[in-house]
């Protein structure tokens, strides 16, 4: 089941492991304003994307993007990898649901770890802003990246946390 909510509250929910435990660390880092993580995800140009190695099977993909409109994003889900998606600057709206609901379109599992899926009927939508963290795991699929309102620049990282 997906969670939402700050580093202190998924620090309370979610299994206590290492790699949590290492994605929690860099998150807190990430929003504490001034930090290396903090202004290496502000400094992302928009439109670009860097990945940065935590260890353990732990990475981060430092993002900054535009907010799409529902139809331009694409639901999607993983196998081998749980996404702590965490916004740092803007405001990004983002749908959920059980990935047993949903139909693959477009397999790219055994490359990428990541497949595309048909459109949900039914969804839970969510508004993350700065500071939240959204987590998806293998069961949920996921269509992030979404403008909540009038398009603005969004600062975020995803965390990917090999299962």
């Amino acid at each position: 089941m997906a969670l939402w909510g700050n580093t202190t509250a998924l620090c309370e929910q979610l299994i206590a492991t290492p790699r949590f435990g290492m994605a929690l660390d860099y998150l807190e880092r990430v929003f504490t304003v001034g930090t290396k993580e903090n202004q290496r995800v502000l400094a992302v140009p928009v439109g670009e994307m860097d990945r940065i190695d935590l260890g353990e099977g732990v990475f981060a993909l430092e993002q900054a993007y535009v907010g799409k409109a529902v139809e331009a994003g694409r639901w999607e889900a993983h196998d081998r990898h749980i996404d702590l998606q965490a916004i740092v600057a803007g405001l990004e709206k983002m749908e959920v649901c059980p990935r047993a609901q949903l139909t693959v379109e477009e397999d790219r599992l055994t490359k990428d770890d990541v497949c595309f899926l048909t459109d949900a009927g039914e969804r839970s939508t969510w508004t993350v802003q700065a500071g939240e963290i959204a987590v998806f795991f293998p069961r949920d699929a996921h269509k992030p990246s979404l403008a909540a309102g009038e398009p603005v620049v969004i600062r975020k990282t995803c965390v990917k946390v090999e299962v």
